[in-house]
């Protein structure tokens, strides 16, 4: 059965982060289109998907083939390429894509620096026009020009039939949890009825809970915001003596309790600063627990 889908598939040289973004209205569709790896490349592979594109074409990027030659490799071998579509960057950020002549209309792509977009069974070309204008315009983070560019396409259209799932992926070196492999980003969302805006969802949870490098902003701790922190953990279960505004550390400590009980552990800051998400999250925490029973503190 042929399927729409719309991605992009990109490179960052100065972060060192290769990684692609798709939408679909298929089931789980990011676990079929993308693949990528760091130093490498990025894949996608999507109309009738044919998965050895994405780790054959890793492997040839890996050999130092352009995105086209490795690009042209994988189609020339496939007896079944006019209905493939994919798009690859390879080390270098050079992009390439190809659509079969055999895809669902509305069906094709563009390239960009150090970027490539295709999409097939489109509401039309203004869908991949717009994610090219995005990846142009839009700043920061590989993740947020890729986020952008799916957020563009899906408001000039997107899959003709509508909405479902849609996907982010980004790989750097050791840039996975604990630094024990490539995947800096891997977010799905599977079955939703606005995947994509729920996809920027959970790219805002990531950064709250896995903050990229640089985005931590130290507050210091005076005696009237240590106050209002003893006040917020008092509300919450965490503090159980009197607010008197006193940075020690004890209060240090169950800050801290609260943060790993919250999956901010990494936001922690030394001495008497603290994180300014981490504020603005505690407080939110605290004042909508309103009047209802406190947490019980652990000993």
């Amino acid at each position: 059965m042929p399927w729409g889908t719309f991605s992009v598939v990109a490179a960052d040289l100065a972060a060192g982060e290769w990684g692609g973004a798709v939408a679909s209205r298929f089931l789980a569709v990011g676990s079929l289109v993308l693949f990528a790896r760091a130093g490498v490349g990025a894949v996608a592979t999507q109309s009738f998907i044919n998965t050895d594109y994405g780790p054959r074409g890793l492997d040839l990027c890996a050999k130092d083939w352009t995105a086209q030659r490795a690009l042209e490799a994988l189609t020339s071998a496939d007896e079944e390429r006019g209905v493939r579509q994919a798009g690859i960057v390879d080390r270098a950020g050079t992009p390439a894509n190809f659509t079969g002549s055999a895809c669902v209309p509305w069906a094709g792509g563009a390239t960009g620096q150090g970027f490539a977009v295709q999409g097939n069974m489109l509401a039309g070309p203004a869908v991949v026009s717009a994610m090219a204008e995005a990846m142009t315009k839009t700043s920061g983070s590989l993740a947020r020009r890729m986020y952008a560019a799916l957020v563009a396409g899906d408001r000039a259209g997107g899959d003709k039939r509508g909405r479902q799932a849609a996907s982010i992926l980004v790989c750097r070196d050791k840039g996975g949890y604990g630094g024990r492999n490539d995947r800096s980003l891997d977010l799905r969302v599977d079955d939703h009825p606005d995947p994509v805006t729920e996809l920027g969802r959970l790219l805002d949870l990531h950064d709250l809970y896995l903050p990229p490098e640089g985005t931590l902003r130290a507050v210091p701790v005076d005696s009237r915001q240590a106050q209002q922190i003893q006040a917020w953990l008092s509300r919450l279960g965490y503090w159980q003596a009197p607010p008197d505004g006193q940075w020690t550390d004890a209060l240090a400590a169950r800050l801290y309790d609260y943060m790993f009980t919250e999956n901010l552990e990494l936001r922690e800051q030394k001495g008497p600063f603290v994180d300014r998400q981490v504020l603005d999250y505690l407080q939110r925490h605290a004042e909508a627990l309103g009047d209802a029973p406190k947490r019980h503190a652990e000993a």
